[in-house]
Order: C-alpha cells, then structure tokens, then sequence
C-alpha cells in the first residue's frame, strides 16, 4: 500500500487521466457526496465480494473513505489478496472537502 495525497489525486483526475477510484464508505455516505469513484463498502471487501475489482489486480487501485481509517484497512486486506499497487487517500474525504470544499 501507498498513499496520495488530495492535491495529488485532484490533478490527475483534472488531466483527464483514467483512474480506477474505489469508496469504501457506506451508500448513505456516497449519496451525501463522493467525487466519483465506484462505490465498494468496505464489508464487501472484507467479506470478499470484489466483483468490481476482479480486473483490477495488477492496476493501481486509489481507495478513500471518510477520513483514511477504513481505506487503510481495505488496502490492506486487498495487498493481502495479491493486488498489487493499492494506495491510500491521505485524509478522505474530509481532507478533500477542507482543501476542495464540496
């Protein structure tokens, strides 16, 4: 696992560059706002329903939730599983909102 920074993460997604993005928050969450990554609750990767991320094994995979907590720990189960390049958004989206707003 590595991390990404917001800054980072913003000005790849502004220059068009294709992204595979994953929220591990809950829907309610994801409704409330999200910056259009697909969303993967976290109990579905730890109980490994990883339909959405099957062809994404050897791809970077950028996951983010709420502060970086749950994120840490989907990256984490996910290394375990063999995907290779998984990185973590450094503070969430309560990093993104301070630093982007809403």
């Amino acid at each position: 696992m590595d991390t990404i920074t917001v800054e980072e993460l913003k000005q790849r997604m502004d220059s068009g560059e294709k992204l595979t993005i994953i929220d591990c928050r809950e829907p309610h969450e994801y409704a409330e706002f999200n910056i259009g990554g697909t969303l993967v609750p976290l109990g579905k990767i730890q109980t490994m329903q990883l339909d959405e991320l099957e062809d994404h094994k050897e791809d970077e995979i950028i996951i983010h939730c709420r502060s970086g907590q749950r994120s840490m720990m989907a990256c984490l189960f996910l290394d375990a599983l063999g995907y290779k390049h998984t990185r973590n958004l450094t503070g969430g989206i309560l990093a993104w909102k301070q630093q982007f707003g809403q």
